[in-house]
């Protein structure tokens, strides 16, 4: 079954205290691309969170965002002691030299730079983090894929309904196209008939003959009736695939698209012509939604 490419999963998890949540939300591209918004604390764990998304997901731009809840100061920064201390000695020494008195305001000293870092665990927590936080990741992609699925079915039993209308819109089609020479061979003699009257002619079976012989060759749209039905058919099938069928629906319907324009091309009767319009308008509703798929 297909799967839609927008959706959204968000899963949760507590380490050591600290709520870790995970938000993923997808919309549809050509191509998968993943943003992810870390806290500094855990940009460590940046590179296997994007392998995981690319393990679970094929198409999409993927917005991936890893919040902390509840975290205490030790968790998510440290103060240089050593880089403090030395910038204080240093404008204690300037204010002695220069004969003035003045306190040091410590906390515009913070931001200077190299005085505040993230924390950052250490080797034994990082395991324990990336541990705990790839499970809640993948909670919340389980979440996303869920959603993705069933719009996937909701959009199928659509473009379902969108391919039933051309294909009866087809079927029409073939049946005028049953009859299409024997009204063309009755236009042509009666015409030809009114243009030779005056002239007291007559035209002979043989050219007129050549003449249906040709209009057939040039109007026959056999061919483009059976290969837009065979594409049907192919679109039916991908949809029902378990295979990424994103890419693949998008070219068929294409091709569907080029064969309706092919038979349009190609008829001389009014009916026929409706028909067409009629199928590319379903065909442009087609090529919209499958846009959205996986």
């Amino acid at each position: 079954m297909i799967n839609s490419m927008t959706g959204f999963g968000e899963a949760q998890g507590e380490i050591n205290s600290v709520t870790y949540i995970v938000e993923i939300r997808t919309v549809n591209n050509r191509y998968l691309k993943n943003s992810l918004r870390l806290p500094e604390t855990a940009a460590f764990l940046e590179e296997d969170i994007d392998k995981l998304l690319r393990k679970n997901l094929s198409r999409g731009m993927v917005s991936c965002v890893l919040r902390l809840k509840n975290a205490p100061a030790n968790v998510l920064f440290d103060i240089d002691g050593t880089a403090l201390r030395a910038y204080m000695e240093k404008l204690s020494r300037i204010a002695s030299s220069v004969d003035t008195k003045s306190s040091i305001d410590i906390g515009g000293l913070l931001t200077l730079p190299g005085i505040v870092r993230p924390a950052m665990p250490d080797e034994e927590k990082a395991k324990q983090i990336k541990k705990e936080v790839l499970n809640i990741a993948q909670k919340a992609i389980d979440q996303l894929k869920q959603m993705r699925a069933a719009e996937g079915t909701a959009l199928a039993a659509e473009l379902g309904s969108h391919c039933k209308a051309i294909k009866q819109n087809l079927e029409q089609i073939r049946a005028n196209s049953g009859t299409l020479l024997q009204e063309y061979q009755k236009k042509l003699r009666k015409r030809v008939d009114e243009l030779l009257a005056d002239a007291k002619l007559k035209l002979d079976k043989e050219t007129l003959a050549r003449e249906v012989a040709i209009f057939a060759d040039r109007s026959d749209i056999s061919e483009e009736i059976a290969r837009l039905d065979s594409h049907l058919q192919q679109f039916a099938e991908s949809c029902e695939s378990d295979a990424q069928a994103g890419r693949r629906l998008d070219f068929i319907s294409q091709e569907m698209l080029r064969e309706a324009n092919t038979i349009a091309s190609k008829a001389y009767d009014t009916e026929v012509v409706r028909c067409v319009v009629d199928i590319k308008c379903w065909i442009d509703r087609i090529k919209e939604q499958v846009q959205n798929i996986e």
